[in-house]
């Protein structure tokens, strides 16, 4: 088997499963992306490490013919029995390789982008490249209904195409937290890239008014960052409106210790941070769009908010401030049965075994990723 991927991040924290089911089927399984530190613990559990060179946002056009004649000296290498694709460049020029090799190939379609999403010429330039790529796919894993509605204008006529919840979570990783207390005020936590299309401004400004009513409330960042967005962070948080971390490696020590997660997200695929959390038995607040909306149930798990709206967010989170402890843990809760009712990570790696013909994902023990 042949993995195409653009980071090992993704790879690690989401398909990790899925490889390892691949090696407990008895396959080979080589993995094609650029070098990371989370490359070893892929390579620990049998995988070959194949490192490709890659340029995860230009659209130069002499590039992308390098990357793609990069893969296809891969599938003539190693001649795989079947092609797993992951993220645009991926897919596109992945499959059109496999086409070009006749390769059988499963695509996964983990969001539209910030590209696809806010049209234009670019837009239209991607679906059409995708056209080309999904031509071929034996099956192309969609992670959200708007997603699978949007590419049906794409896929081919009869194109086999499946809904997945999501990534999935990994629900013995991510395990109910005993919920903190309130005795240094109620902490909201923050997971992703700091962008503008993960409602980053929305959330600094709503937060402002969280603030002001509520001063104890904080408010805590994790994520690499936009170099347009270094400068404000530094400016709130000298001002003490927030806490910015960066990149972490390890997000379950900032889970464990909030009281909830906000996604204000313009578009998503489906948000891992929101499954993770909400695993964790955290109540979440998140836009009621595609990606986002799927993964609480509205005033159960979880609290809506409409995008690119301070006023709709800051509502929320200042509703969220006015819950009791018991209602807020209650909330967590049950958005723990949600993820173990619909958002078990075996369910996405049975419907990949099962495309491939391989069976059922064998059980595994809690702590295999611990380490």
């Amino acid at each position: 088997m042949l993995i195409l991927a653009n980071n090992d991040v993704g790879l690690y924290r989401f398909r990790f499963e899925l490889l390892q089911a691949l090696r407990a089927a008895g396959h080979e399984v080589f993995i094609s992306l650029p070098p990371g530190d989370l490359v070893k613990p892929l390579q620990d559990i049998g995988c070959v490490f194949l490192p490709t060179p890659f340029d995860r946002r230009g659209m130069n056009p002499l590039r992308e013919l390098g990357l793609l004649m990069r893969y296809l000296r891969l599938l003539r290498r190693h001649r795989p029995d079947a092609v797993l694709t992951y993220t645009i460049k991926p897919n596109i020029f992945g499959g059109l390789a496999c086409r070009l090799r006749r390769v059988p190939y499963l695509a996964n379609i983990t969001g539209l982008g910030t590209a696809m999403e806010g049209g234009g010429a670019k837009s239209r330039l991607l679906f059409f490249l995708y056209r080309l790529g999904l031509k071929g796919a034996g099956c192309v894993f969609f992670q959200n209904a708007r997603n699978r509605e949007v590419f049906g204008r794409v896929l081919r006529p009869g194109a086999h195409s499946r809904l997945l919840p999501g990534s999935g979570v990994n629900l013995q990783r991510f395990t109910p937290l005993p919920y903190p207390g309130e005795e240094e005020g109620t902490r909201f936590l923050f997971i992703g890239r700091v962008m503008g299309d993960k409602g980053v401004n929305e959330l600094l400004a709503a937060m402002a008014r969280v603030k002001a009513a509520h001063p104890t409330a904080s408010l805590t960042l994790l994520g690499g960052c936009d170099e347009a967005y270094e400068e404000v962070l530094a400016q709130h948080q000298q001002n003490g409106l927030i806490t910015w971390k960066g990149h972490v490696n390890e997000v379950l020590p900032y889970i464990k210790a909030c009281h909830c997660l906000v996604l204000p997200s313009y578009h998503e695929g489906t948000a891992n941070v929101l499954l993770e959390a909400a695993a964790s038995a955290r109540p979440v607040i998140a836009t009621r769009v595609p990606g986002c909306q799927e993964t609480f149930d509205e005033g159960v798990s979880g609290l809506g908010c409409e995008p690119r709206d301070v006023d709709s967010l800051a509502q929320v989170m200042l509703a969220f401030m006015d819950l009791t402890q018991g209602s807020r843990r209650a909330m967590g809760l049950a958005g723990r049965k949600k993820m173990e009712k619909e958002y078990d990570r075996g369910i996405v790696v049975n419907a990949y075994l099962e495309e491939l013909g391989l069976g059922k994902f064998p059980q595994r023990a809690p702590d295999d990723m611990d380490d």
